[in-house]
């Protein structure tokens, strides 16, 4: 690609998820969202004009125009590695939505081809880019609880399917409580404490089948096939601790992260939003930040650091290495329960530095 000026994007997938994609990706000055591409081109070109890109089609729309120099992969999540392996084959970055693959094998097999071929796979959850995370980061790290050393976070809820529509695929494979919303939490705790070395954990499951709540297939019935609940201990490299819950089977809905050090303790954002009140409690009080960003985060931020990444040749903050090892401790949570022994994490991840405080997602730092 060329070095300088906005970095050229292809949108692949014009499903629901799309709309805030694209809604944001073409407000940002350092990017140039090209075409929009998927298996219904209708849809490709509706979603493309909708949001005045220049191009809506087929998926040949995104892979086959070399000006394009990083595909957005908002495909279902089994097609995630397999569309990405096609844009990698095309000399094209890749941001995928979460997960970025279903299992170890082939999620490696992605980050290897991309490697060989001097290209970055980036992947979502970027909410940890938003000032929530990164302003709590920033008091952790300048000391405001002291040495970090143990996490609680909780993710308890019923579960979605009284008010989602089509909800059979969240207690199946690939999703349930773990792997639908525990990326956002391990994600934020990895950049608060490190890579995970460790996990032992417990899991159950409240109901064998669940009902649709609401539309047009509600008093469906179906097969809840995956852990409900999922109770875990997590290690850190570092010597840190986390107990984490996640679980859709619980009448009282909480979103809680807090990582507790030797001088205090911090109460950070629910990490499935970009912000939120932090608030750090110590012996002699508690003190409330508001964190204050030049502009709202929003989803695509990600895709837009990325890109920024590429043209300055320095790592990308939401990296798939750090994808990959949030993806490995899910899987290991399971086996850990499973095998009900501790399973040691295989992977590991290098955590980048926090942004700076003025970084701007609304200016324009790439020239002509």
């Amino acid at each position: 690609g060329v070095s300088g000026g906005p970095v050229r994007v292809g949108v692949i997938g014009a499903g629901v998820i799309s709309t805030e994609y694209l809604r944001n990706l073409t407000r940002f000055p350092d990017l140039d969202v090209r075409a929009v591409g998927d298996l219904d081109a209708e849809r490709a070109r509706a979603q493309a004009d909708a949001f005045g890109v220049p191009r809506g089609g087929g998926v040949a729309e995104v892979f086959d125009d070399d000006a394009i120099e990083l595909v957005v992969n908002l495909t279902v999540p089994q097609a995630h590695v397999d569309v990405a392996l096609q844009a990698i084959a095309a000399g094209k970055h890749v941001w995928n939505e979460k997960p970025i693959g279903l299992d170890r094998e082939g999620t490696r097999k992605l980050l290897d081809a991309a490697r060989a071929s001097g290209l970055r796979v980036a992947t979502a959850p970027d909410t940890f880019l938003g000032p929530g995370i990164q302003t709590a980061r920033r008091l952790v790290e300048g000391g405001a609880i002291g040495r970090p050393l143990t996490a609680l976070t909780l993710l308890q809820s019923p579960g979605p399917e009284s008010w989602h529509p089509n909800p059979d695929f969240l207690f199946q494979d690939g999703a349930g409580p773990l792997f639908d919303l525990g990326p956002y939490y391990l994600t934020a705790l990895v950049q608060l404490l490190g890579p995970i070395t460790q996990v032992s954990a417990v899991t159950s499951k409240a109901r064998e089948v669940r009902t649709v709540g609401s539309g047009p297939r509600a008093g469906q019935r179906f097969d809840v096939t995956v852990p409900t609940h999922v109770a875990a201990i997590y290690r850190f490299a570092g010597g840190a601790s986390a107990q984490s819950v996640f679980s859709f089977d619980s009448a009282v809905k909480r979103r809680v992260i807090e990582v507790a050090g030797t001088d205090g303790t911090i109460a950070v954002p629910d990490p499935n939003t970009f912000a939120g009140d932090i608030v750090v409690h110590r012996m002699d009080g508690e003190q409330t930040t508001t964190p204050s960003a030049p502009a709202p985060a929003t989803r695509g931020t990600g895709v837009l650091e990325l890109a920024r990444a590429v043209r300055a040749g320095r790592p990308e903050r939401a990296s798939g290495e750090l994808g990959e090892h949030v993806l490995d401790v899910m899987i290991s949570t399971i086996e850990a329960a499973e095998r009900g022994t501790p399973v040691d994490v295989a992977t590991t991840v290098d955590v980048a530095p926090a942004l700076p405080e003025d970084w701007d997602p609304t200016v324009r730092t790439l020239g002509e």
